[in-house]
């Protein structure tokens, strides 16, 4: 009779941590030993010497997502598990049973499937799996009252399995045992070669109960144990009570898919997974007092963690920005998008004052990286950010770009006022999220700078107003709540406001100038998406026009003017 894949799950657990446990010992003593003990000539101790520095190195690095070091380590896991541990072609079913396909677990199947693909598509084998396969496509259940959901389950998984598997040689089965160990080693678990795919980014620890939540159960109302075993299995919606090591989800064109078939295995796992994914240029102790870090990874990506008491359970989130993609034309598609490309180009040419706004996930930091592509490289760029996303330097990497960050010694605001003496023409701001930021991002707009651009969570155009407005009036800057308005209204040109739809799609909502006038402003909308389609609404004010003009070459000037020719000829003909 075939074992359960639970007993299956927990038996190749304990064969593979058995194999994690004499590689850890192994590697710790190759990279702390002592070199005098090897008595061999000055030229092999040299090379030793060298040799564990780089594995010490390599050891760290690849903790911090340094894919480099990640296969500097991985080859010293390979060998060891040939030459220490006899792996062959028999003995390495009794850690993974590739040679009975049906004891393998879900974990198994898709990492086999992961490594066939990214033999084919590299980085991008997620996205060819999901794409492929369907992946995305919402789900319905009665118990979510047909509401659509995204969860790619075990089921999913095994279907692909059987349409996809081959027979693996030796050496593409060890690659996969070795990934195994390293991961549960070094790497970040199950989320490990996920965290290298060209996707929007992933998250783990955000559904599910924890294991101290489970303890009164047995007490409650005088129930026995096995009574709670039977009746407290499933929650609210009628599905099996999911455990918070039983989440892994990913952010894939703008939805968050659960990946249901997943675990991390324990709590423990998953804290230790946060206490190391944070880590890179050692940010500082993720601890009770400090219940969460903001930081970033080797490749760019930004990584939050959050821990108890501040959360309720152990968390991390990981978001990434796709650096090839920061292109204005692979960014905005649908009927008609020449007309908002041309149009955004302008606004960065013309040096107009801008705002993005949107909900987390619609695409303000990427859109933000592509715009830069069209500012005049002349110009030089001043970032402040809470930690470093917009990664412009690797992007531009001729240009004059400096970015600051806050850190536990230096505020946001602090770091804004030194930026008024690094000779900076375009100041750039990740993120205006506080009121210090905002109040100083009003103040720099009106004298330190040419222009500025900055990102916002306003669902408005109004709702943007007034949020500054109200950071003035809270700074202390102002007291009158007219007088603070008019301050806002004076610096703002226009608005980008992006939106994501229910499926994931990411667009232009609309494009919004901030039509200035002796009473306050007028929100005149320029560009809007109806119906798939982006339209022209009413034209660009005069003066908007005319600075525009002003700040661009002669060249650029004659095509702005043949731009406001195609979109709005009647409109500023009359």
């Amino acid at each position: 009779m075939a074992p359960s894949p639970v007993t299956n799950l927990h038996e190749t657990a304990y064969s593979t941590n058995t194999l994690m446990e004499y590689v850890k010992k192994q590697l710790h003593e190759l990279s702390r030993a002592q070199i005098n003990d090897w008595g061999l000539s000055e030229e092999a101790w040299n090379r030793k010497l060298k040799s564990r520095a780089e594995l010490r190195k390599a050891l760290r690095g690849c903790t911090w997502g340094d894919r480099n070091d990640k296969r500097y380590v991985k080859s010293y896991i390979k060998d060891l598990l040939l030459k220490g541990c006899g792996l062959n072609e028999r003995t390495i079913h009794h850690y993974i049973p590739f040679h009975q396909r049906e004891l393998l677990t879900s974990q198994d199947r898709f990492e086999i499937i992961l490594y066939l693909f990214s033999l084919r598509y590299g980085d991008e084998a997620l996205s060819m799996l999901i794409d492929t396969y369907r992946l995305d496509v919402p789900k319905h259940s009665d118990d979510f009252d047909h509401a659509a959901y995204y969860d790619i389950t075990s089921e999913d998984i095994d279907e692909v399995f059987y349409l996809e598997y081959r027979e693996l040689d030796f050496c593409e089965k060890l690659d996969i045992l070795v990934q195994r160990v390293y991961q549960n080693y070094k790497g970040f678990s199950v989320v490990d070669e996920i965290r290298e795919q060209r996707i929007d980014g992933f998250s783990g620890g955000v559904n599910g109960i924890t294991s101290s939540e489970d303890d009164w159960y047995p007490v409650s109302f005088g129930q026995s144990v096995d009574w709670w075993a039977e009746n407290a299995a499933e929650d609210e919606d009628g599905y099996a009570k999911s455990r918070v090591w039983d989440s892994v989800w990913i952010f894939y064109k703008g939805k968050s898919i659960r990946l249901s078939f997943l675990t991390f295995g324990s709590e423990t796992e998953l804290k230790r997974v946060c206490q190391n994914i944070y880590k890179y240029n050692l940010p500082g102790q993720l601890s009770e007092a400090n219940g969460y870090k903001v930081n970033e990874m080797k490749d760019g990506s930004r990584v939050v963690v959050v821990r108890p008491p501040f959360a309720e359970s152990w968390a991390f989130f990981v978001r990434k920005f796709d650096m090839r993609s920061a292109a204005l034309e692979q960014l905005i598609e649908g009927d008609n998008a020449e007309f908002p490309i041309a149009l955004l180009k302008f606004l960065m040419k013309g040096s107009r004052i801008t705002s993005i706004t949107g909900s987390q996930g619609s695409g303000k930091t990427t859109l933000l990286m592509a715009l830069v592509k069209h500012i005049y490289p002349s110009y030089t760029l001043r970032v402040q950010e809470m930690s470093f996303e917009l990664n412009l330097r690797k992007l531009y990497s001729t240009r004059n770009i400096l970015t600051f960050r806050e850190t536990e010694y230096i505020s946001g605001q602090a770091g804004l006022d030194l930026q008024k003496k690094t000779d900076g023409t375009v100041n750039i701001l990740g993120e205006v999220a506080s009121d210090d930021v905002a109040a100083w991002m009003i103040q720099m707009a009106q004298v330190a700078s040419l222009f500025t651009l900055f990102t916002h969570h306003a669902k408005t155009f109004r709702n943007l107003i007034e949020s500054l407005r109200n950071s003035l009036l809270k700074t202390g800057m102002f007291r009158d709540e007219h007088v603070a308005e008019m301050q806002v209204v004076s610096v703002i040109d226009f608005d980008i406001h992006l939106r994501k739809s229910m499926t994931g799609q990411r667009y232009i909502d609309k494009i919004t100038e901030c039509d200035r006038n002796e009473r306050g402003y007028r929100e005149r909308v320029v560009l809007e998406y109806r119906n798939g389609k982006y339209c022209s609404v009413e034209p660009i004010s005069e003066r908007m026009r005319r600075e525009m003009s002003r700040e661009m070459t002669d060249e650029d000037n004659t095509a702005f003017k043949d731009f406001l020719g195609n979109y709005w000829r009647e409109e500023i003909g009359a």
